[in-house]
Parts: structure tokens; C-alpha cells; sequence
């Protein structure tokens, strides 16, 4: 008897186990179904993320197509910055590049206009950014190289890049270049007037204290930095307006290119 009740309990308990098996390898297959889904969702996730969904759409252009639509592009907003920023008022009427006194004279006006020398400030002032016009016309044969020598894999990077990408490859390529052009030519109109060679004096002994920052104690660079700013700041506002309405620019290669970032 007891022989016979201790097979029973043998078998109850190895049926609860068998039983026991069996839910645990469902719940382990719903367990391993669900993560499945959820993998799937994240991949479709990854897939369809406007990263990858704009180098898929760039890798579908070929190696001429980029190239050629973003040259044509760079040349396009380079040249129209140039003519912007070259004509008479080009920096003195354009508050978004105009160039103010460096900040030591800005500090001392009304101790010159108490001087009588306020006007000498004001003349200074317009000839700083007369100097710039007249020196960002030596900028158009340096970008129109930066961009002929640009290879394959910088136009496909600057097509994946953000809002200041071109502006980061032409500094990169003609920062130092256009700033030894620029600096004659703005140290030609700028050495025409008295108050300048002063306050140079006085700024570069005023910058040894920290009273003036070094990279605006001499009127000349300053003017050069400045210009520069100016015309990389332009040539960004027109890549911007491209790439948001390349339709607008009536050149198919760049609606194709343009389009295909968007």
C-alpha cells in the first residue's frame, strides 16, 4: 500500500514539473517574441531616422552629381556675397556685417568728441568699412580655388553637414590666405588717417595690461578679422537659402543635389 501511494506522489510531482516545463517554455517563447518585436521597431526606428535617411538619399547621387551640384552651389553663393559685400555700402549700410570701432575707441568717443576729435572717430568708422569693400574683391579668385580643388568626399561631407559646413570649409582653406590679401589693402585706406596710427599706439601698449584684448589693439588686423567675419557670414545666409529653396535657383543639378538633403 504504502509502495503504491509513494508512486502516486512520484507521478503527481512529475506531471506538476512536466506542467511546470510547459509554461515556463511559453512564457519564454512570448518573452523572446515580444523582444523580437521590439528589436524590429527600434531597427525600423534606426533605419528611418532623418540621419540615415539623408545618407541614404546623399549615397544615391553619384560621386559627379554631388561634386558638381555643390560646386556649382558654393560658386553661386560665394560670388553673391562678394558683389554684396564689395559694393559702395556693402559693409557700412549692412548692420549684420558692419564693422564699429574697436571697442577701446568705442570706450573713448565721448572723451574725443570732448577733444573736438569726433568727427575724426565717425571719419574712421566709414573708412574701416570702405577699407573692407574695397579688400573682399581679393576674395573671389581665392573661393572660386578652394572650390575647384574640393574633393569627392568634402563635398559629400558638407552636403551631410549642418548650416555651417561650407562656412567651416572655406575657413579652413582661405582664412589665411584672404587675411594676407586683405591686410594691405585695408592698412592702404586706414593708414590715411592720423587717429588710427594713434590709437594703435596707445592700444598696443594698453593690451600689455589687459585693458584692451591683443587681437583688437591694432586697427589694421582688426578691420582684416572683421571683413573676414563679414563675408563668411554671407556666404552661410546664401548656402542657408539654397538649401531651403534650391528649386528657386533655376539649375536642375542643384535641385537634384539640394533636393536629395532635404
Amino acid at each position: 500500500m504504502k509502495t503504491y501511494q509513494s508512486m502516486h506522489v512520484s507521478e503527481s510531482g512529475q506531471a506538476r514539473q512536466g506542467d511546470d516545463a510547459i509554461v515556463l517554455h511559453a512564457i519564454d517563447t512570448r518573452r523572446r517574441e515580444i523582444l523580437g518585436i521590439i528589436g524590429l521597431v527600434v531597427l525600423g526606428g534606426a533605419l528611418l531616422s532623418p540621419r540615415s535617411v539623408l545618407a541614404a538619399s546623399v549615397s544615391g547621387l553619384s560621386n559627379t552629381e554631388a561634386s558638381a551640384g555643390l560646386k556649382e552651389a558654393l560658386i553661386k553663393g560665394s560670388e553673391t556675397a562678394v558683389n554684396l559685400l564689395g559694393q559702395p555700402g556693402g559693409f557700412l549700410d549692412n548692420a549684420k556685417v558692419r564693422i564699429p570701432l574697436p571697442e577701446g575707441l568705442k570706450k573713448a568717443q565721448a572723451v574725443l568728441r570732448m577733444m573736438g576729435r569726433g568727427q575724426q572717430a565717425e571719419e574712421l568708422e566709414v573708412a574701416m568699412n570702405r577699407a573692407a569693400e574695397s579688400a573682399v574683391q581679393e576674395a573671389r579668385p581665392l573661393l572660386v580655388n578652394a572650390v575647384q580643388t574640393m574633393t569627392v568626399q568634402d563635398a559629400k561631407g558638407i552636403l551631410t553637414g549642418g548650416d555651417d559646413s561650407v562656412t567651416t570649409y572655406f575657413k579652413g582653406k582661405t582664412q589665411t590666405p584672404l587675411a594676407q590679401r586683405f591686410l594691405p589693402i585695408v592698412s592702404k585706406e586706414i593708414d590715411k588717417l592720423g587717429l588710427a596710427q594713434m590709437y594703435n599706439q596707445y592700444a598696443g601698449q594698453a593690451a600689455q595690461f589687459g585693458v584692451i584684448r591683443k587681437e583688437d589693439a591694432n586697427v589694421q588686423q582688426y578691420v582684416t578679422r572683421k571683413a573676414l567675419d563679414g563675408l563668411y557670414l554671407m556666404i552661410g545666409e546664401q548656402e542657408r537659402s539654397i538649401r531651403a529653396d534650391p528649386i528657386g535657383t533655376g539649375s536642375a543639378i542643384l535641385r537634384k543635389v539640394f533636393g536629395a538633403v532635404k
